[in-house]
């Protein structure tokens, strides 16, 4: 995490005082179940409520000293609460607090990636209805194919992006699990009943089997999400760059009255911010492979995945966060230039209906092969001489003898490519748009 792509409210779920906060109530909720069951007193579970706390500072004084972070967390907390504290941790172990703890972290940076992808498909759903009908150029290997329009370029994004929703809700659902089982998840020295009240108070649900740790698969799957999302900020982003491409020039970011694209060359406006996002969509995925890796550990437990999750937790969530409202804004103030959408139509002089003619051609009775081969040598003088389309399939004697000059005409009709938005629109964003 650096602060030039952090956002305060997520990097604040990663803070030491956020994760020892979080440490106290695991262990002080433990206690409290415990003195129910009778395991200690209930006064001692009182005592750690009223006066548990630590400090930062003399956590890590202590670590220094004892190369263990728990250790060094309990021992000063026992400063803070006296004698009662020997209570503290009773039959657990340092996964307990630890795994429970990245549950909790992960579950809340969840809940803001979510409210994220709601701006971002506000944004999406506000420009894609805006544009519904303005023509556009759709192209495949970067070539013209077809007319599309912007707003249904910006409803694929939406359904994209409406599906990373749904994912990650179902990732925070993977994630979010409790496990105070003790050494080895035997619950030998914690009665499972603990593990119970600890999910409940900390939001989440118990871990069926727990080998002293939480299943690695769950951390693997979370962190997959997050890089497919990352890849759809990408591909938007991607877009949003090849459109602002000087021989372009569809759609581009918003260029403040202030801003300067160059330090050498004036006239420069960059596309900054969504190649900002591309990069950052590489940071983000680069977390899902080590994630993955560390499914396997030896046995019942090892921390090989310990100093991995202690990285690529904050990062990726943190990273992710700031693309997403990055995007939300590139989104939001976006320059869009319908005139020069249809000039980029008009280009090739009506190659982008080259189909429809050969459809029609097969159906006035011309073979496909042959039907191909007289729309393809007019549209390759286009190509080459920069010829009119429509001009020199009305003057090739083969077609004209199967299509009349107003036939041919008709089927350089933009409504004809853009006759089932509404179906499309009512399939993506329902009765709305």
């Amino acid at each position: 995490m650096i602060p030039r792509y952090t956002r305060p409210e997520m990097a604040a779920i990663w803070t030491d005082e956020s994760k020892y906060r979080i440490w106290f109530e695991i262990e002080a909720h433990a206690l409290d179940a415990m003195a129910e069951l009778g395991v200690v007193p209930k006064e001692a579970a009182a005592k750690v409520w009223e006066k548990g706390n630590f400090n930062v500072d003399r956590i890590n004084e202590i670590e220094r000293e004892v190369k263990h972070d728990v250790i060094a967390f309990t021992t000063n907390l026992a400063e803070y609460v006296g004698e009662e504290a020997r209570f503290v941790h009773q039959g657990m172990t340092s996964s307990d607090v630890l795994d429970t703890c990245l549950a909790v972290q992960l579950t809340r940076a969840t809940d803001i990636l979510l409210a994220d992808l709601d701006r971002v498909l506000a944004a999406i759903k506000k420009r894609a209805i805006e544009h519904k009908m303005t023509p556009s150029m759709g192209r495949s290997h970067g070539i013209h194919a077809e007319p599309v329009t912007f707003g249904l370029k910006l409803a694929g994004y939406y359904a994209e992006f409406a599906r990373a929703k749904e994912r990650l809700e179902i990732a925070r659902k993977e994630i979010a699990t409790c496990a105070i089982s003790g050494a080895v998840g035997t619950f030998a020295n914690v009665d499972p009943r603990v593990e119970a009240h600890v999910a409940k108070k900390m939001g989440l649900a118990v871990e069926p089997v727990s080998t002293q740790v939480i299943p690695r698969d769950r951390h693997a799957m979370y962190f997959a999400v997050l890089g497919v999302i990352a890849s759809s900020v990408e591909r938007l982003a991607t877009e949003i760059r090849h459109l602002q491409r000087t021989e372009v020039r569809e759609a581009a970011e918003f260029f403040s009255d202030k801003q300067k694209g160059s330090s050498a060359m004036p006239h420069k406006k960059n596309p900054i911010l969504t190649e900002n996002l591309t990069g950052l969509a590489r940071l983000v995925r680069m977390t899902a492979i080590p994630a993955m890796e560390n499914v396997a550990l030896w046995h019942e437990r090892d921390i090989s995945h310990s100093s991995v999750e202690r990285m690529i937790g904050p990062d990726a969530t943190v990273t992710l966060d700031f693309a997403l409202n990055r995007l939300a804004g590139v989104v939001e103030n976006l320059l869009v230039y319908p005139e020069r959408m249809q000039a980029n139509i008009d280009a090739l002089g009506g190659l982008v209906f080259s189909q429809r003619v050969l459809l029609s051609l097969t159906q006035a009775g011309v073979s496909r092969e042959d039907a191909y081969r007289l729309v393809q040598r007019n549209a390759l003088r286009v190509w080459d001489e920069g010829a009119n389309f429509l001009d020199l399939l009305k003057a090739d004697p083969d077609v004209s003898a199967r299509l009349s000059d107003e036939e041919i005409t008709k089927l350089f009709d933009m409504g004809y490519h853009t006759k089932h938005v509404d179906t499309i629109f009512r399939r993506v964003f329902g009765d709305v748009g």
